[in-house]
């Protein structure tokens, strides 16, 4: 038996949440790794809808949840989110949600500088969501970020907060926006500690308990490897590495137990915010792709860019984040369309190439290089067996396949949780 560690390969929204729901009925714990409550998963559970930004997804389940050390926490956010959801019939107390005492915090200085600083940016802005999760990181690394465990301590939050502010607030005062005092980040702070502490625990330790018991643990990916702080295209991404490794030091567990590496990709391609997009559409079939998928940013609510399959990134991204198979989902937004593209390299200044540029330049000038294939008149929607899917669309899973040397091993035809093909279960390999 294995654990499994889920990712994305495109740039977020490849539909994580219901793969990770569907796999956490065969896992014990659920743990986030990365990010903050700038990644969104949506659950379809029956008539239930859940919007998920911070909690793991297991807790849908009924599953023991963990937000581990790699996260950066608004508590304030995390609240809301417990309450919602809890009104939706969830149970979350500490006993089914562990939050590492060594998480860092986003306080109300963090958001207002990264607001700040992308109005600055103008033409050249990131696309933040503006929620602080960059500053947050930025802090952590500068060894001045105010971790859960903080709290606790008083005099230590004390002279804390003072480093902090003596950072916010010159930056924000060059950029022309309004400054913090101490005392209002110790009200903000006074009003959460008593609903947030109880939550904290050395999630390291009953993680291991946890192995050393032969139970299963099932690390869920926040946003995607195209938009990790290394691997991603740099400097449209996120503020931290989202590849299948940081499961590890995200969680407090050692590399051995990452187990499958589950890549999550799109039939397609999507984008939310600024940067580059190579298979991007701009025309009638990029906008019934973006309709038929419901493309709208769970978190922002923004539309999505879409566009076709990139193969070359998809693949970029197994190598990279060390992926054993791929989950296919939304394969029945293609259905009806009578030509499908893939993505199967670029041409860069009249040169082709089989990899992503590294360089912003290069990136913004690569034009793609795309295979064509035919359609399919049938559906796919709810299929979950192979034998209920068009030849065509066989074809066309088993051309990605090839393109991205990893094999598909699960399949999903809609958002609800059953509709999925399984050829090969993560957690026995």
């Amino acid at each position: 038996m294995s654990n499994v560690t889920v990712i994305g390969t495109q740039w977020g929204d490849e539909g994580k949440g219901k793969i990770v729901d569907w796999l956490a009925s065969r896992a014990d714990i659920v743990v986030r790794f990365q990010g903050g409550h700038n990644a969104g998963h949506t659950l379809v559970v029956g008539e239930q809808v859940y919007k998920l930004s911070l909690l793991p997804s297991g807790l849908v389940r009924g599953k023991i949840g963990v937000i581990g050390n790699g996260v950066v926490v608004d508590p304030c956010a995390l609240m809301i989110e417990i309450d919602r959801v809890t009104a939706q019939g969830l149970t979350v107390t500490p006993e089914t949600l562990w939050i590492a005492e060594n998480a860092p915090l986003i306080l109300p200085v963090h958001g207002a500088l990264d607001r700040a600083r992308e109005a600055a940016r103008g033409d050249r802005k990131i696309g933040t969501t503006g929620r602080g999760i960059g500053p947050a990181y930025e802090d952590k690394v500068a060894r001045r970020a105010i971790r859960i465990c903080d709290l606790a301590e008083p005099e230590t939050l004390d002279w804390k907060l003072d480093e902090v502010l003596l950072h916010h607030n010159t930056l924000l005062a060059g950029l022309g926006a309004d400054t913090f005092t101490k005392e209002e980040l110790k009200a903000f702070l006074a009003e959460i500690t008593p609903r947030l502490l109880p939550y904290s625990c050395a999630v390291w330790d009953r993680l291991d308990d946890a192995r050393r018991a032969g139970r299963r643990i099932l690390f869920e990916g926040a946003q995607a490897v195209m938009l990790d702080v290394d691997h991603g295209t740099y400097p449209f991404v996120t503020s931290s590495n989202t590849v299948a490794a940081v499961a590890a030091s995200g969680s407090g567990v050692g590399p051995n137990s990452v187990g499958f590496v589950l890549g999550i990709a799109k039939a397609y391609t999507t984008r939310v915010g600024e940067g580059p997009f190579p298979s991007e559409l701009y025309d009638a079939v990029g906008r019934t792709l973006g309709e038929r998928g419901h493309e709208f940013g769970t978190v922002t609510g923004r539309p999505r860019r879409c566009g076709w399959f990139d193969a070359v990134l998809v693949r970029r991204a197994c190598r990279v984040g060390g992926v054993s198979g791929i989950a296919l989902t939304k394969l029945d937004v293609l259905d009806g369309l009578e030509e499908i593209a893939i993505c199967v390299g670029y041409e860069l200044d009249g040169e082709k190439i089989t990899s992503f540029p590294s360089a912003p330049g290069a990136q913004a000038r690569v034009k793609p290089i795309f295979e064509t294939m035919p359609g399919w008149n049938e559906t796919t929607a709810g299929a979950r067996s192979w034998a209920e899917l068009p030849a065509q669309a066989i074809k066309y899973v088993r051309r990605i396949e090839e393109l991205i040397e990893a094999p598909v091993t699960l399949l999903s035809t809609s958002p609800e949780r059953d509709d999925t093909i399984l050829m090969r279960d993560p957690f026995e390999d």
